[in-house]
């Protein structure tokens, strides 16, 4: 519960409020103390000394006569006592639990003292006086049932709620620094992310929302780092792979301005630019389609179809690509519909196969096999081509990365093809993964779900 930045402000403003008037109270107490019994005392005193003058004067019955018909009773409570302990009250308690009076403060005004006692510290007080009269003399209690006077309360209130106001106000201020110093720290953070750096680090140890945040923030810092970097590799990336037919293409072009050139040199020079236009054509629409992939602004055009006869169809299309390289396919096709994107899907088999023949030995073997269960169909490609090390399967679906450098110029390609079957496998709510090892081949597996939701 406390971990909730809402109850902790709320906690916090009523223990500041309770602190804070708890501090004020002792204050003003401790303040006027002394004034607080004094105020009480003196009228005291003086009520008392008054009746043992009524005492004195009067006859005992005339005196005990007057003293109870006095209005002051309404204000003050009297017990007088006799030697044997018995007493006599004049006044009504209206609920108010008399001082109780010892044997010893008892002897000590019989003796002819005067006792005073405060037995709560603060506003409380009563007095003891001997009290002469013609049966001998007797032991006079007398103790306030009235409150302070109106003025000095007026008074009294008014430095209290001042106390109160500083002390809240104080605590209110300590309290709030601790609560807003974590955004102060996000606020920094966010300033230093805007002009470019990603080194942030909060060490918000809180809990509730603003852990919550501090972590989120943390997360989205170090996700905003890695796009950082994917941007400068793609903008790397591009510029090389533009670069390379570019540079061919202006290098044969100022070729061709030679006059000395046979017909044969003159046409192989301008095959080299059409192949290098085609492959920065191919790159462009490979980007664009990758950019509409993501964003998702192409909507899946979902049909049922037969996958197996698809994926056949895929393979008759590219026949071109295997049959002059002598390789063959083993099929293990399932019959399986599928509701999905017909034209993305074949896409997806067209790269895959295409990259499955470009790595594979002349002669080699290309097996595709489809199994299903109740939700998901998982189509398996495996080649027996160069193979691809550990470290390149975790980067082969992103975009123009190349496993193997070296093989380059032999293989061609932008690099995109995987990137784009990854995406148009996700939009599918599909899976994709990879299992190769060096020299031994590579197996794209492909995990799709039956119905494709539209969501």
């Amino acid at each position: 519960m406390t971990k909730s930045l809402y109850t902790r402000v709320v906690l916090t403003f009523l223990v500041s409020v309770i602190g804070g008037t708890i501090i004020a109270f002792f204050m003003s107490t401790w303040v006027f103390k002394d004034k607080l019994n004094e105020n009480l005392k003196f009228p005291l005193l003086h009520f008392g000394q008054d009746i043992v003058r009524i005492y004195e004067t009067l006859p005992l019955r005339e005196a005990e006569s007057f003293v109870s018909g006095m209005k002051q009773l309404d204000s003050y409570h009297i017990r007088i006592y006799d030697e044997t302990g018995q007493f006599q009250s004049y006044g009504s308690l209206n609920g108010h639990n008399p001082v109780t009076v010892t044997n010893e403060q008892l002897k000590e005004v019989l003796d002819g003292k005067v006792v005073q006692v405060n037995p709560n510290g603060v506003a409380s007080f009563f007095l003891g006086l001997p009290l002469k009269t013609e049966m001998g003399t007797k032991a006079m209690f007398v103790e306030p049932l009235a409150p302070p006077s109106t003025e000095f309360t007026r008074k009294w209130a008014l430095t209290f709620l001042t106390y109160s106001l500083i002390a809240g106000s104080l605590l209110i201020l300590v309290a709030a620094m601790f609560l807003i110093m974590p955004i102060k720290k996000l606020t920094q953070a966010t300033r230093r992310i805007a002009v470019g750096d990603f080194n942030v680090k909060l060490n918000i140890k809180q809990k509730g929302e603003l852990g919550t945040l501090a972590r989120s923030f943390e997360e989205m810092t170090h996700d905003l780092h890695q796009l950082e970097q994917m941007r400068r590799d793609f903008v790397s990336n591009v510029s090389h792979e533009v670069q390379s037919p570019l540079t061919s293409i202006s290098g044969y072009a100022l070729a061709l301005k030679q006059v000395e050139l046979t017909d044969n040199e003159r046409s192989r020079y301008l095959d080299i630019i059409i192949a290098e236009a085609d492959r920065m054509s191919k790159m462009s629409d490979s980007l664009l389609k990758l950019s509409l992939l993501e964003s998702q602004s192409q909507q899946l055009q979902l049909v049922t179809f037969n996958l197996d006869e698809q994926i056949r169809r895929v393979i008759v299309a590219i026949q071109p690509q295997w049959f002059a390289r002598n390789i063959h396919f083993e099929l293990n096709l399932k019959a399986v519909r599928l509701m999905a994107d017909y034209d993305q899907l074949n896409q997806v088999w067209t790269n895959i196969l295409g990259n499955s023949i470009k790595f594979s030995e002349d002669g080699g073997v290309i097996n595709v096999s489809i199994d299903q269960d109740n939700k998901n169909v998982m189509v398996r490609i495996t080649d027996t081509g160069i193979g691809i090390s550990l470290a390149d399967q975790k980067r082969m679906f992103e975009r123009f990365f190349k496993a193997d450098r070296s093989h380059c110029r032999k293989y061609g390609g932008s690099g995109m093809g995987l990137a784009i079957v990854k995406q148009i496998v996700s939009l599918h709510q599909g899976d994709i993964r990879v299992e190769s090892e060096l020299g031994r081949g590579t197996t794209i597996i492909v995990t799709l779900p039956i119905t494709t939701s539209t969501d």
